[in-house]
């Protein structure tokens, strides 16, 4: 498959009163035509802002892409103008947020929200492109999509708003679907719905994806590859089934270890990850994730090491081989 996005040592930082906030520190890596890549890591760990870098919807100030390059179709996302880059967000690269009630304009009918798009980047009038925004909630599979086109976000529960965001997402035919934990306020039943039908208009248009998460179950269900990231570095990245099957650091495995599994005993505990996660402003010398690692050895603490291959399509920044306790 041909490469469609590549990002190269993307770096993000965020000045304030307090100091440098080191949010994303010089991440790499590629996504496919038609492929879906997870990006998980706990809250803070910089996965939202580095999809955000690429869009250029980084508040600036107080935040700054300071380096890197982020290839897509030829173009680099990073070094595009104010105008390139708006041809681009919502027409070639769409994007789903977390919570659709903050997302969409209370005060705005979904049909003037989805017919935006259309009428910006397609070139269609309001009568083609209302006609569209039906088809597209039908897509969606909004009931009565005909009748419900003219109502306020409001008006829409929680699963069907974020439905109305997945569709506004897909009103270009984008090559590239961000989707920032879109699933994260939602119940359980309604987030099995969502995914289920991210994968089939997946199927159905050929695009990639990149699904932001916290949630390791989710990515399970959904993605092809994943990035794991913690402190703003991808500290592993990996297919699905090697991630689960055979994880290479000990970060991954708190994840995994945290999860709860329906074959467990009725008794058995949760295994947390101890400690806290570093300040991205006063980041340690070494590895961020060692003062918290079982693993952790002298090397750990005075150096952080760089992401390398340790199995085929398997790489991992870590001085300790997990699965010898040491190399």
């Amino acid at each position: 498959m041909a490469t469609l996005l590549q990002v190269q040592g993307l770096k993000t930082q965020f000045f304030t009163q307090d100091g440098v906030v080191n949010a994303v520190n010089s991440i790499s890596y590629d996504l496919n035509e038609g492929e879906t890549l997870g990006i998980v890591g706990e809250s803070g760990c910089g996965k939202s802002v580095s999809v955000l870098s690429l869009m250029q919807l980084i508040p600036t100030p107080p935040g700054k892409i300071v380096a890197g390059e982020a290839w897509f179709q030829g173009r680099d996302l990073l070094s595009m103008d104010a105008e390139e880059i708006r041809s681009v967000r919502g027409n070639k690269i769409a994007m789903i947020f977390q919570d659709p009630m903050t997302s969409l304009n209370p005060v705005l009918t979904i049909s003037q929200q989805v017919s935006e798009a259309l009428e910006l980047h397609l070139g269609m009038d309001k009568k083609q492109a209302r006609e569209r925004s039906v088809e597209l909630l039908e897509l969606v599979q909004i009931p009565d999509a005909a009748n419900r086109i003219d109502d306020y976000p409001h008006q829409f529960s929680g699963g069907m708003r974020q439905r109305v965001m997945i569709a506004m997402g897909l009103s270009c035919n984008p090559q590239l679907l961000i989707a920032d934990e879109p699933t994260t306020a939602l119940d359980v039943t309604i987030q099995a719905q969502i995914i289920d039908l991210v994968k089939q208009l997946k199927e159905e248009i050929g695009m990639a994806v990149i699904w932001i998460t916290h949630d390791m179950g989710v990515i399970a269900g959904i993605a092809a590859r994943v990035n794991v990231m913690y402190a703003g570095h991808i500290i592993e990245s990996a297919g699905v089934k090697d991630l689960y099957g055979d994880p290479r650091h000990p970060y991954t495995l708190g994840l995994l270890a945290s999860m709860p599994r329906l074959n467990a005993e009725r008794k058995e505990k949760l295994t947390p990850i101890e400690g806290l996660p570093p300040d991205l402003i006063d980041m340690p010398p070494g590895c961020p994730f060692a003062p918290r690692c079982s693993y952790a050895i002298d090397r750990c603490l005075a150096e952080n090491p760089k992401l390398e291959t340790v199995a085929r399509r398997h790489a991992a920044a870590c001085w300790v081989d997990v699965t010898r306790k040491e190399r």
